[in-house]
């Protein structure tokens, strides 16, 4: 079973900061890339940022200059630095990951979300 599970969820106030992580387990072969998406009370979900396997970054515009993503290829570990925080952040962040394992040649695998609550 292939399984990725967030941690690091929480309450925070407005300005401060928060690190999410992400661990991805099971019989996988490879990940190519990772990215975080956060889904807010009556929104679509959204992207945050994504990160390839060779390193390279892409970030919603909202979250540019204040979330970091960065990866652990070696443990199978995605990052989500948070700083800056404001209200609007406020949301369920979700991990995904495609991955080639032993289910399917390539697929996308999705975290069962953890809450992030900025209060202003």
């Amino acid at each position: 079973q292939v399984q990725l599970v967030e941690s690091g969820g929480g309450l925070v106030q407005a300005g401060g900061s928060l690190r999410l992580s992400c661990a991805a387990s099971g019989s996988i072969f490879s990940i190519n890339a990772m990215g975080w998406y956060r889904q807010a009370p009556g929104k679509q979900r959204e992207l945050v940022a994504t990160i390839t396997s060779g390193g390279s970054t892409n970030y919603a515009d909202s979250v540019k200059g204040r979330f970091t993503i960065s990866r652990d290829n070696a443990k199978n570990l995605v990052y989500l630095q948070m700083n800056s925080l404001k209200p609007e952040d406020t949301a369920v962040y979700y991990c995904n990951a495609n991955m080639v394992t032993v289910v399917a040649p390539t697929g996308d695998y999705w975290g069962q979300g953890t809450q992030v609550t900025v209060s202003s």
